[in-house]
């Protein structure tokens, strides 16, 4: 279940976003996605998060 703003109403969900997006620097938006394509697993959801960044090239 998602609230008004697109945020999820689950708690625990919250909480796992707001901390994921702290930690790898992403937007909680983006680390709620990831939460819903991989699940509440920490090491699987850091390693995608950061992954997109480790393919960025300083110009």
């Amino acid at each position: 279940m998602t609230t008004a703003d697109g945020g999820e109403a689950d708690p625990g969900i919250q909480f796992l976003a707001r901390r994921l997006a702290k930690e790898v620097g992403i937007p909680e938006a983006e680390a709620r996605g990831l939460i819903k394509l991989i699940g509440a697993d920490w090491s699987s959801l850091l390693r995608e998060a950061r992954f997109p960044k480790k393919q960025r090239r300083p110009f």
